[in-house]
């Protein structure tokens, strides 16, 4: 070999050898601080109680070195907490979880933010929607709570939801469609609250969560009447009084022709690079391998579906049409 081609060769494995440093150095990139997850909705409610159990799954199965801290953010519809990440370009230790919201602030108020804003990260499942009244109700299914609507007159019932023309108020426009009449609807800040309001008979009904109102259906405080799904919820155990998720109809099968599943999905800062995306895909990965998060699932009856990259960006680029279209039959785009 000449001294040249001998020359070549070195060149050749040094660059290689620095290649392969390069991408090992990518791999193992981590947070070098805490890490701000930030909640764009009030205290009780779904996001919170998700942010939170993913923060004690990280801390209890030591998953990362640096600790996650959880900010509610939740002022505006949560546009508080959506610029501030937008507003964080090249952040790498700033998360966000998202639910409705990312769609409905910005088509209601004009709120300069849009999903496109923020480097998606991985959805952690989709969340339900239950309509709930009061244990001692008059209503022990969903036809008779339908059939009350459509015999009362407008603005009788009232329905409690978390905050203005987002998830819980598109719902209750179908509802109202679906029956020729209107019900008054009450906002509230958070899930938590909603589900208080409803324990105090200080609305008819809601359409929250199943984490949400968990607690007081256990108690015997809250009676399920049915669920916006397609299909009734794959979970046998018995919770409530001898009832299970899985024994609550839907809301199809109840005489109620209405559908609305939510996201519950993780964001970042728009710039980050793709090794500190792609940490917190890997670390998200192994928050939902432990048996905490199944039982997570199976208590806040979850759909579990996880999507990461191309899956994941398109899913949500199809959802912000179909809340586009939503909004536009509710009335609720801004002019």
């Amino acid at each position: 070999m000449s001294r040249s081609q001998l020359k070549q060769t070195l060149v050749r494995g040094l660059a290689a050898v620095a290649c392969a440093a390069s991408m090992v150095a990518q791999a193992a990139w981590e947070p070098a601080k805490p890490v701000e997850f930030v909640v764009p909705a009030g205290t009780g409610g779904g996001a919170d109680q998700m942010a939170r159990f993913i923060q004690g799954v990280v801390t209890k199965h030591k998953l990362m070195k640096q600790s996650i801290v959880v900010v509610n953010k939740g002022g505006g519809a949560g546009a508080e907490g959506f610029l501030e990440v937008k507003g964080s370009a090249g952040d790498p230790h700033k998360l966000i979880i998202t639910l409705s919201n990312l769609f409905t602030t910005p088509l209601a108020t004009g709120v300069p933010f849009n999903w496109r804003d923020m480097t998606p990260v991985s959805m952690m499942a989709l969340d339900q929607f239950i309509l709930w009244v009061n244990a001692e109700s008059p209503y022990k299914t969903a036809k008779e709570f339908l059939d009350a609507l459509k015999s009362q007159p407008n603005n009788t019932l009232k329905m409690g939801g978390t905050g203005s023309k987002q998830e819980d108020q598109i719902i209750t426009v179908m509802l109202e469609n679906a029956a020729g009449k209107k019900m008054t609807y009450i906002p509230y800040k958070g899930g938590g609250e909603v589900a208080v309001q409803l324990v105090g008979k200080h609305v008819t009904a809601t359409v929250n969560n199943p984490i949400e109102a968990e607690s007081h259906w256990r108690a015997g405080k809250l009676r399920a009447l049915c669920v916006f799904d397609s299909a009734r919820l794959p979970y046998p155990a018995k919770l409530s009084h001898g009832m299970s998720w899985q024994d609550i109809p839907t809301c199809k099968d109840s005489g109620i022709p209405v559908e609305y599943l939510m996201l519950r999905g993780i964001f970042m800062a728009p710039g980050v690079k793709p090794e500190q995306t792609q940490f917190y895909v890997d670390l998200l990965a192994k928050v939902r391998a432990t048996p905490d998060w199944k039982e997570f699932m199976e208590k806040g009856a979850f759909r579990q579906t996880a999507l990461t990259g191309k899956e994941y960006f398109d899913w949500v680029g199809k959802n912000e049409q179909l809340h586009r279209e939503l909004m536009k039959q509710a009335g609720f785009l801004q002019p």
